[in-house]
């Protein structure tokens, strides 16, 4: 899990480890004046893959805060994207179907299992270690058949406030945002 970089010191941030371990990784690092530079960038995509749960959830926004704030010239440029694993396997025989949503799975189940829908199973993904390899393969890294959101920037300012309320040691702002979306959220059980 990586350092909360909006709540952090600029000094805990550079000398955390995994944060050290992301810029050695991408061929990236500061400049004296804190910038970055990116000239021996070693990847024109950077994918963020974490699990399609509540804690992936969490892990992904942590990351997309770092990126936002400490690397934003990789997220102006559209390096960054955000990996899209599915939530579930629908199967019968040989027949298999991956689905990203409910409304999906409920398809797929119509569809594949026909008149008979109790014989179709479903398998449910809460993270990306319940795949095996030629799963995790076909669904979520194979770049010809992978789903993959590009993280852009429509507005600065909203996404300064929107990533300081979330992000930062406010708590009410941060309550009264999940109060008043909570309504839209898919609770996940």
């Amino acid at each position: 899990k990586i350092l909360n970089v909006e709540k952090a010191i600029d000094y805990k941030i550079y000398e955390n480890e995994e944060i050290k371990n992301i810029f050695t990784a991408l061929g990236v690092h500061l400049q004296d004046d804190k910038s970055l530079n990116i000239e021996k960038l070693r990847y024109s995509k950077i994918v963020i893959m974490c699990d399609a749960d509540i804690d992936g959830s969490h892990i992904s926004t942590l990351i997309l805060t770092f990126c936002y704030r400490k690397m934003t010239e990789l997220v102006e440029r559209g390096h960054i994207y955000i990996a899209q694993p599915p939530l579930y396997k629908v199967y019968k025989g040989k027949k298999e179907e991956y689905c990203w949503s409910e409304e999906e799975r409920e398809k797929a189940t119509a569809e594949i299992g026909g008149d008979k829908p109790d014989s179709v199973k479903i398998q449910r993904y809460k993270g990306l270690g319940e795949m095996n390899a030629e799963q995790l393969w076909d669904t979520t890294m194979d770049p010809g058949r992978r789903s993959l959101r590009r993280v852009t920037i429509e507005s600065a300012a909203e996404a300064d406030r929107v990533f300081s309320m979330l992000m930062g040691d406010e708590v009410p702002p941060r309550r009264k945002f999940i109060e008043s979306h909570a309504k839209y959220a898919k609770i996940d059980v």
